[in-house]
């Protein structure tokens, strides 16, 4: 792929040939469009540089320039989509020593974090709040996530026929592409790939909803085109304010989903086959706050326990 004339080519030209030849095809097109989000930045923090003057201070130095702007994780975030560019070229002899060791990651401090689950009291009286009308909206989208767990682009792409209610389940199969031109995708992993158990009470509401459309159409996305995350966002944030609870996005339904299962018992294990996702590590990275809290309760039940043995 490449040669000895390479190493007095501009780094971003080579990043981009990068990513062209071992990304484009092999990763979702919107872990694709990050890459190409991070090629715009060597453009417009290094125009000049070439691969041959990429040393430790030359790259630290990016990484600097980068981060007056990012926070750190997204800072973290740039610096891993560049590292294995610059390793081939260390590998293709370009550069001769590897200048993103002991790279220091930098950032601004991150913002305030808006609130990121409900209790179940909360959640109880937001879906109260609800307007489930006889015809499919948007707050039908917000309890089908609240009883379900799933992602966003997982409840778009449900179909009729992915109920199946005399066993009480819901398959997920498959994504809804909303962030590109639209049209069913992969899931994000083949462990999203699952069947989710439903309660009565819902798939009641959704049999009946769902009565007379096509089978094989998604029932959410239908004829309005383009669907934007900040509309259903949109919508959650009043249904919120309507019951007086801490405003959160559709993405923190999940994270509420999960909470009062782990409050409730579940098993991590169950929780994360539940979500989808790859492992229980993610589940217990995502969820340590609250599984530390739950251990602490096992501690006081712990203690009381064998204080009744003497």
């Amino acid at each position: 792929m490449f040669n000895e004339n390479n190493r007095n080519e501009l780094f971003h030209v080579y990043y981009k040939h990068w990513i062209t030849i071992y990304k484009e095809g092999a990763i979702r097109k919107v872990t694709m469009s990050k890459y190409l989000v991070t090629y715009q930045w060597l453009v417009k923090l290094i125009p000049n540089l070439k691969i041959c003057e990429l040393t430790r201070i030359s790259y630290q130095q990016l990484l600097n320039d980068y981060a007056q702007e990012h926070e750190r994780q997204t800072t973290m975030d740039f610096h891993h989509q560049l590292k294995g560019a610059v390793l081939d070229a260390v590998d293709e002899g370009l550069i001769q020593r590897d200048p993103t060791r002991k790279a220091i990651i930098k950032g601004k401090a991150p913002c305030a974090k808006k609130p990121r689950y409900l209790n179940q009291f909360e959640l109880h009286v937001m879906l109260t709040n609800l307007d489930l009308s006889e015809e499919i909206n948007w707050d039908w989208f917000i309890l089908l996530i609240a009883k379900t767990g799933i992602r966003f682009s997982e409840a778009l792409a449900i179909t009729p026929k992915d109920f199946d209610f005399p066993h009480q389940m819901l398959s997920i199969n498959k994504t809804w592409d909303y962030k590109m031109s639209g049209g069913f995708s992969p899931t994000k992993n083949l462990s999203s790939v699952r069947k989710i158990q439903l309660d009565w009470q819902t798939v009641i509401q959704f049999s009946e909803l769902v009565k007379g459309l096509s089978d094989n159409d998604p029932i959410f996305v239908r004829a309005r085109g383009k669907i934007y995350n900040s509309t259903v966002n949109g919508v959650l944030e009043r249904a919120c304010k309507r019951a007086n609870v801490p405003i959160i996005t559709i993405h923190g339904l999940r994270h509420t989903h999960a909470s009062i299962l782990l409050f409730a018992g579940v098993s991590i294990a169950s929780v994360a086959r539940r979500l989808g996702h790859a492992s229980m590590t993610t589940t217990q990275k995502t969820y340590l706050h609250i599984i530390q809290e739950l251990e602490n309760q096992d501690i006081d039940l712990i203690m009381r326990s064998l204080s009744g043995l003497s």
